[in-house]
């Protein structure tokens, strides 16, 4: 899935006197305050970190209230959906008009009437909702399902992503990723029968030599007999 990156940063971290004593923690609680937000600075949202100290741990800040700057390397896991990315996510909902998703457990993304391809129709059978294809039978897309879609924009506010299912790559991933398989599955078959055919030839000629060997020995004792 796209969407998805590690960076490396510089980072400094302003910590009140007061947690001096624990800076670790203090560190570990900033850091973790950040997560599943939008950052400007990291230009995504922040999944996971990695940080350590550096040498010079800490520098006194002039003012009313000393705060200290501590610097850290980092390592951050970003979530940062751009248009026309690829994304993954859950379908929890299914309406007439719209397909409701998340994203890595945390970021919705709903795909509008307008935004599916005319392919898919929607449809009620024995009480469950289901998008249905029209030109594959079974490729279907419902609750639960895991969705590929392409990213139209993404509100950093509220971490939503308005997504499409107009391109023909999109759509169950269960479905989008079995033809691959069934294609190697069908040249492993194909390479099988030919094998099984290249073996049976080999069969009938060796029985074809076998009985010319012996209709010739048989014609050769006749002659003989004669």
């Amino acid at each position: 899935m796209e969407g998805l990156k590690v960076s490396d940063a510089e980072l400094v971290l302003y910590l009140h006197p007061s947690k001096s004593k624990n800076v670790s923690q203090a560190i570990f609680r900033e850091l973790s305050s950040m997560l599943f937000k939008f950052n400007e600075t990291f230009d995504g949202v922040l999944l996971a970190y990695s940080a350590s100290t550096q040498k010079e741990l800490a520098k006194i800040l002039p003012g009313l209230n000393p705060y200290f700057g501590v610097r850290l390397q980092a390592q951050l896991l970003l979530f940062y959906p751009k248009p026309d990315m690829l994304l993954e996510g859950k379908i929890v909902k299914l309406a007439e008009q719209s397909i409701h998703i998340v994203v890595l457990g945390f970021s919705s993304a709903t795909i509008i009437e307008e935004d599916i391809r005319e392919e898919f129709s929607y449809k009620v059978k024995h009480g469950k909702e289901v998008y249905g294809s029209n030109v594959n039978r079974r490729h279907k897309i419902e609750i639960g399902t895991i969705l590929r879609f392409v990213v139209k924009s993404f509100d950093e506010e509220i971490l939503h992503i308005s997504g499409s299912l107009l391109p023909n790559h999109t759509g169950s991933v269960s479905w989008l990723d079995k033809p691959a398989e069934e294609a190697h599955t069908e040249s492993n078959t194909k390479k099988r029968r030919e094998v099984e055919m290249q073996n049976d030839k080999v069969s009938e000629d060796s029985f074809a030599d076998k009985h010319r060997v012996k209709k010739s020995k048989e014609k050769q004792q006749s002659s003989n007999g004669m």
